[in-house]
C-alpha cells in the first residue's frame, strides 16, 4: 500500500467516477484504474462494484472512507502549519522581560508582532533583570530583556547606545529648556533608582557637586516615572520608559552629560537557529528605533 493508491480511492470515492478521479489528480483514466486494483489488492478488499460506466463503492469502501477521510484531514492540517511555519507565523515564543519594557514597549510592539500569526503562542512575562538572566539560562525563556552589563559567558547578546534622558513636570520651569545641564538640576527635588545598579551610579556620578534639595528613592522606571508626572520632582531616567509617558503630565528633555541607559536583549547560549525569535528581535529593535528619541544605532554582537 502507498499514498498513492489511498488518494485514487479518494478521488474516486469523491468524485464517482474515475475519469473525473484522474481529472483531479491530473493522471490518466487507467492509472486510476490501476492504482485501485493495487490498493483492493494490498488490502484485500472488494472496494468497487463495477456496473457498465459506473463504478458504485462496497460498505466495506464506505467504511475505509471514513478513516481515509481522518486522515487526510490530518495531512491538511499539517499542511497548514507547514505553510504557516513557512511564513514565519507559527510556533512559540516565550519572552521574559525587566518591568522597564513588560511594563511599555514590549507589550505594545508584541501586539502588533501578532496580528497576522493567529497559530504564534506568545508569553511575556515581566521580571527584575537578574531572573531575566536566569530565566533565559534555564531555557524558560526564548529571549529576554535585562539591564546590563551581563558577565556570564557563553551568551548571545545584542545592545546599543541609549542615551538617557531628564524627565520633568509639566510646567516646570526647566521643561522649555531644550538642554538639561548638570548644573541646571542644582536646588531641585531629584526621583533617583534605587542606589546599586550601574545606571543609578551613572547618575550619581554624572550630578556629583551638584547641590540637590532632596531624592526620592524608587526601584522601577514607571514608578518615578509616575511620580515625575505628579509634581514630586525630576528624574533622569531611560527614554523606553519614559516614551510611555509622553503627554501624560510630564516632559522629557536631553541631558547634557551621556549616560548610558541602554539595555541586553539576551538568547541562550548554544541555541538553535529559530526563524521566529530572529524575526522578533530584528523587528523590535526597528520598532525601538521608531519609537524612542535617541534610540537608534547600530546593534553591537558581544560575546
Amino acid at each position: 500500500m502507498n499514498l498513492r493508491q489511498v488518494e485514487a480511492f479518494r478521488a474516486v470515492m469523491l468524485t464517482g467516477r474515475v475519469t473525473a478521479a484522474a481529472e483531479l489528480l491530473a493522471i490518466t483514466q487507467p492509472a486510476v484504474s490501476r492504482l485501485i486494483r493495487d490498493f483492493e489488492h494490498a488490502t484485500r478488499l472488494h472496494l468497487f462494484e463495477r456496473r457498465g460506466n459506473q463504478i458504485i463503492p462496497t460498505q466495506e469502501a464506505v467504511t475505509l472512507m471514513k478513516e481515509v477521510t481522518r486522515s487526510f484531514v490530518g495531512l491538511g492540517r499539517i499542511a497548514m502549519v507547514a505553510e504557516e511555519i513557512s511564513r514565519h507565523s507559527a510556533g512559540t515564543l516565550r519572552i521574559a522581560a525587566m518591568p522597564a519594557l513588560s511594563n511599555g514597549i514590549l507589550p505594545r510592539f508584541l501586539a502588533r508582532f501578532l496580528r497576522d500569526k493567529d497559530t504564534l503562542h506568545a508569553a511575556l512575562n515581566g521580571l527584575p533583570s537578574s531572573m531575566v538572566i536566569e530565566a533565559v539560562a534555564a531555557g524558560q525563556a526564548d529571549v529576554g530583556f535585562a539591564d546590563g552589563p551581563l558577565d556570564r559567558p557563553g551568551f548571545l547578546i545584542e545592545s546599543r547606545p541609549l542615551a538617557a534622558v531628564v524627565a520633568i513636570p509639566a510646567g516646570h520651569p526647566l521643561a522649555g529648556r531644550p538642554v538639561i545641564q548638570p548644573a541646571d538640576l542644582a536646588g531641585e527635588k531629584m526621583i533617583t533608582l534605587e542606589p546599586g545598579t550601574i545606571f543609578a551610579s551613572r547618575v550619581e556620578v554624572a550630578l556629583a557637586g551638584v547641590p540637590r534639595r532632596a531624592t526620592l528613592e524608587t526601584r522601577l522606571s514607571h514608578t518615578a516615572l509616575t511620580l515625575v508626572s505628579e509634581g514630586a520632582g525630576i528624574a533622569i531616567i531611560d527614554p523606553t520608559a519614559a516614551r510611555e509617558f509622553e503627554g501624560r503630565g510630564l516632559v522629557t528633555r536631553p541631558f547634557g552629560t551621556f549616560i548610558d541607559a541602554s539595555f541586553l536583549v539576551i538568547r541562550p547560549p548554544g541555541q538553535g537557529q529559530s526563524v521566529i525569535v530572529d524575526r522578533f528581535v530584528r523587528e523590535f529593535w526597528e520598532f525601538h528605533d521608531r519609537e524612542v528619541p535617541g534610540g537608534r544605532g547600530a546593534a553591537q554582537n558581544l560575546p
